[in-house]
């Protein structure tokens, strides 16, 4: 703990309120919330934590903190902050995903969509469905079943559904909103548990058809119905009460926790949702936080009830969500909840080997590369590779990895220009140049370590620019290729020396993969620059000839070699001039 972390845990009030943890960078890292905030921020700096906590108080080097007048509030600002921050070590709180939803238009002529976004327009929503093929079965089932519009065909323009007796919309005269309402109730109904009404109607009209020997009209309604069962009576789990639910119950272990939601719609569990994730602190507050942004930030559309396991804060919740948030003590909800917490606990224990497998890969990894080269974890690491054929379209592209782990929204590529020839190094000089220029500029996060793709030529012109044009100090490193092309050894220091890395060890197949990734980043780059190259090297130097004029013709003609073969006739149908069309015959020849 330094002296300024110390001095302000001292002053720390003992009231509710949220705590923001910086780096060293002063960029925001974690986001929580307490209602004693002294204890809360003096428990990260005492005793002993799992390595996920250890590894985010390494990184803090200071921290600001917002009083709140109550912990509501202080659950609201915490909400908000995450939103607003991101910080990466909120993990768990900054999934986006969202399920989908069945979703009735409020339109003249209503739809029925499949939609992952719920919004205040009128129309009726039916979920969540979190395995979207789920949805997409039941969208399949009740196209056939009720008629809605499915075409934007103006009335009188028959579609294809409109022949099967599926769409209604394009008839000439305009249905009554009447009977686009009753198909609005039908399908509430129909989703809301009365499936088995329509399937007993359904059987009586298989029954009549084959009475009257119209088979294949018999065997459609039998495929409905079976389609019904297939869809809609999977699930076995039920409640007597016909209500919306959700239950929550979760499980934690090591730095890690899942959680469980079950969904009762209308009395019946139809979906499940299943998320792992890493978490700081106090575990019931991570659970209470979770909760809060999945209806929050996830768009979630809220139940008339949720159940939590005993001993969560259900009252702060029901404060927070406006609804009604408890926890049963006795009946089948409290085994439903109990059923939710050991299936958190079963999936827990079965992920954590592969959890701890993928951690040993990255973070472990990155940590292990640190103490190799003697410097901080490299959380942040930059790494570059130039591309060129014989000094052609010269490029460069730089990838970045966090925590061990790819970023590509970091990614960047950079044009090479005022270099004459296959010069690998002023081609590194200028884009080490390019890219910490404009990272002081514009204060973005420096990387805690550069790896460039070669050997000494290569660092020492990156040293050159960081060190003697920018008076960076930043650790940097060279990767060195073997005869077969593939990653040979890590250099590092001034002069460079090999770093003995274990061939088979994690952290060597990390920067393995840093290589990969740059090289495969550089070269799709470039050849991405050399097709575009390809195409304009005839055409568009023949003045006259534009990006539409040049596309113009290469769609018609499909090739170079049929283009020049081509009459001025053949050019001038297309609209082109009968003078640009001699222009570029004349240039082909030459050619």
């Amino acid at each position: 703990m330094n002296s300024i972390i110390k001095e302000k845990i001292a002053i720390l009030p003992m009231k509710p309120g949220c705590y923001l943890m910086k780096d060293k960078h002063q960029t925001i890292i974690y986001v929580g919330k307490s209602k004693a905030l002294r204890n809360r921020v003096r428990s990260y700096f005492t005793g002993a934590h799992d390595k996920k906590t250890q590894r985010l108080v390494l990184e803090i080097v200071d921290f600001e903190y917002i009083v709140t007048n109550s912990e509501i509030d202080a659950l609201v600002l915490e909400m908000n902050l995450i939103k607003k921050y991101d910080p990466k070590y909120n993990v768990m709180l900054k999934d986006d995903k969202s399920y989908p939803y069945l979703k009735i238009t409020a339109e003249r002529h209503p739809r029925l969509l499949i939609t992952r976004k719920v919004k205040k327009d009128r129309a009726k929503y039916f979920g969540p469905y979190t395995n979207v093929i789920a949805a997409r079965e039941t969208k399949k089932l009740l196209d056939r079943l009720y008629p809605l519009r499915k075409c934007k065909n103006p009335p009188g323009r028959y579609c294809l559904y409109y022949h099967m007796d599926q769409c209604l919309a394009c008839r000439k005269e305009p249905v009554p909103k009447e009977i686009y309402n009753q198909i609005v109730q039908n399908i509430s109904t129909f989703l809301h548990g009365g499936y088995k009404k329509i399937k007993t109607e359904l059987k009586d009209k298989m029954a009549e058809a084959s009475e009257q020997l119209n088979f294949e009209r018999a065997k459609e309604l039998r495929d409905q119905i079976n389609h019904i069962e297939a869809v809609m009576e999977k699930q076995k789990v039920t409640l007597n009460e016909q209500v919306d639910i959700d239950i929550f119950g979760y499980s934690f272990n090591k730095g890690w926790m899942c959680i469980q939601v079950f969904f009762i719609r209308q009395g019946k569990l139809i979906e499940r949702d299943v998320s792992i994730t890493p978490f700081f602190g106090d575990a019931k507050e991570a659970f209470t936080s979770y909760i809060a942004q999945f209806y929050l930030h996830q768009n979630h559309l809220k139940p008339k009830q949720i159940l939590l396991p005993i001993g969560t804060n259900a009252s702060l919740l029901k404060e927070f969500l406006q609804i009604d948030v408890h926890t049963p003590f006795r009946g089948q909800k409290k085994e439903l909840v109990e059923l939710a917490v050991n299936n958190a606990e079963i999936s827990l224990d079965e992920k954590f080997a592969l959890i701890e497998r993928d951690e040993e890969r990255t973070i472990m990894a990155v940590e292990e590369l640190g103490k190799q080269l003697n410097i901080e974890t490299p959380l942040r690491i930059e790494a570059f590779d130039n591309s060129n054929i014989q000094g052609t379209d010269p490029v460069s592209a730089m990838v970045v990895f966090i925590d061990g782990r790819a970023k590509k929204s970091d990614y960047r590529k950079f044009k090479i220009q005022n270099v004459e020839g296959p010069d690998d190094y002023e081609t590194m000089r200028i884009v080490i140049r390019r890219r910490y220029t404009r990272v002081l500029k514009e204060r973005l996060p420096l990387p805690d370590l550069i790896i460039v793709d070669g050997g000494k030529g290569q660092m020492s012109a990156a040293r050159d620019i960081l060190e003697n044009e920018l008076g960076l100090d930043i650790p940097l490193c060279g990767l060195v290729k073997d005869d077969k092309h593939k990653t040979g050894e890590l250099l590092y220091g001034d002069p460079p020396l090999p770093v003995p890395l274990e061939r088979r060890s994690q952290v060597f197949y990390l920067v393995q993969r840093i290589q990969e990734e740059v090289h495969r980043f550089a070269i799709s780059f470039h050849r991405q620059l050399r097709s575009k190259g390809l195409i304009q090297s005839e055409l568009d130097h023949i003045e006259g000839v534009g990006e539409k004029r040049r596309n113009l013709l290469l769609s018609h003609f499909q090739t170079m070699e049929k283009i020049k073969g081509a009459s001025i006739e053949d050019i001038t149908v297309l609209g082109i001039p009968k003078n640009i069309a001699e222009k570029i015959k004349m240039h082909l020849n030459k050619e």
